[in-house]
């Protein structure tokens, strides 16, 4: 099957010009090795029974000779041979070339390093597919393109309807269910990896034993609390009504759950147009995929047929892991906003240069006045609060924008851009 091309593809590019090294991290399954590959000249794979027990031999006594071959050299479940990380360090520390090695490996397994590797080997995070990188999104829209000429947008259309966004949510971005040829086939991704981070990779990830019933109970309460601002000792009462467990294990867990890349929660926006007592601090819980929650909960799309209210949930989760992805690509970051007063921004995407844009999820058309008016506010916030405070006044929105399920986007007369998901690129 041909690769798709992925956004991080460019990043990769940028950051082996930049550094000696760069590993790709990231959940199970999302195609990091996949995407190495394209850039790698050579490959060597330590789960190849062929050769495995030869490679970890040499990785262990003599791991400088693996760095012998044409370079860039991807090492692959490189934490099999963890010697290698500090051979490669040194090596780019007297070589002083770039782009000579790509790391990548399974994210269940973590290796306690003696050396940081700062300015010699990078970090990359690598989410599941993004619905522009899975062909579901036109892209006839471009995030970084509405920034720059916020003017230029007239309008697009989507041909994603809501029965193709029950299924994507269902799905999830994981490559392998892409490949898949059966819809059947391409659902039980998601549900497969789902089981095997629970009973397994929970406790792989740093050869402690867990329980994977609670670890299980643990994602079902994550996934019942999708893209809500529940504090831990809500999730934490949820699942101790089933376990006998305390807080400090359910801490470890989900550690564990964050090193495996399956936890993802949303960091609060708190700009000064609010006391601070009226903000809301706390994360807003997420998963890295849609598809690990509605697998969590035993989801099919024909349910959200009869549960739009779910579907919101999981539409939101959605948007946010393409988000997420969009926003890498424009060296960007993503947080909430939520005050006491029920005022809300679903997302604020943050660029490095200091614009913004507040952004609300709607899944059809008949929540998007309600949408509109959230954002609105926000930005009559900010102004009545430069008004107060003008020696550092605070920046206002570039962008005020509603990202709906639905098929037309078009420019509201109070400015507000109405964009459905299945337009959105970077």
């Amino acid at each position: 099957m041909a690769y798709k091309k992925r956004i991080l593809d460019d990043l990769l590019e940028l950051n082996m010009e930049a550094f000696g090294a760069t590993w790709i991290r990231g959940p199970k399954g999302c195609g990091k090795t996949t995407t190495a590959k394209q850039k790698a000249a050579s490959v060597v794979e330590f789960q190849d029974e062929e050769v495995r027990d030869n490679l970890l031999a040499i990785g262990s006594t003599s791991p400088k000779q693996l760095l012998k071959g044409k370079k860039p050299i991807l090492f692959d479940e490189w934490q099999d041979a963890p010697k290698l990380w500090g051979t490669i360090r040194k090596d780019v520390d007297v070589s002083g070339k770039k782009g000579q090695y790509i790391l990548t490996g399974s994210s269940a397994k973590e290796v306690d390093t003696p050396h940081t590797g700062t300015l010699r080997i990078s970090q990359l995070l690598m989410y599941p597919m993004s619905l522009f990188e899975s062909g579901e999104s036109n892209g006839e829209v471009s995030l970084m393109e509405l920034f720059d000429h916020p003017d230029h947008f007239d309008g697009c259309h989507s041909d994603l309807t809501v029965e193709g966004i029950m299924f994507a949510v269902c799905r999830g971005g994981w490559p392998g269910a892409l490949q898949n040829r059966t819809i059947r086939s391409q659902l039980a991704v998601a549900k497969d990896l789902y089981r095997q981070t629970y009973s397994v990779d929970v406790s792989k990830i740093d050869g402690v034993r867990r329980n994977p019933e609670i670890a299980q109970t643990l994602l079902q309460s994550y996934s019942r609390n999708l893209c809500a601002l529940a504090d831990k000792k809500t999730i934490f009462s949820d699942v101790k009504a089933a376990h006998d467990v305390s807080d400090v294990t359910l801490r470890d867990y989900v550690r564990a759950l964050e090193q495996l890349y399956m936890i993802d929660d949303i960091d609060a926006w708190n700009p000064s147009i609010r006391s601070k007592t009226a903000m809301r601090s706390s994360r807003k819980r997420n998963l890295i995929d849609p598809s690990v929650a509605a697998a969590a909960l035993g989801l099919s799309p024909d349910y959200f047929t009869r549960d739009f209210k779910t579907l919101g949930f999981l539409f939101e989760s959605l948007c946010i892991r393409d988000l997420r992805i969009y926003s890498s690509a424009m060296d960007g970051r993503i947080s909430y906003y939520r005050d006491r007063y029920g005022l809300e921004a679903d997302a604020v995407l943050h660029l490095n240069d200091g614009r913004y844009a507040l952004i609300e999820f709607k899944l059809g058309e008949n929540e998007v006045d309600k949408g509109a008016n959230h954002l609105c506010e926000v930005e009559r916030l900010v102004k009545e609060q430069n008004e107060k405070e003008q020696q550092v006044p605070l920046r206002l929105p570039d962008l005020k924008i509603i990202i709906t399920g639905s098929a037309y986007g078009y420019r509201r007369p109070d400015g507000v851009l109405v964009i459905p998901l299945g337009c959105l690129k970077n």
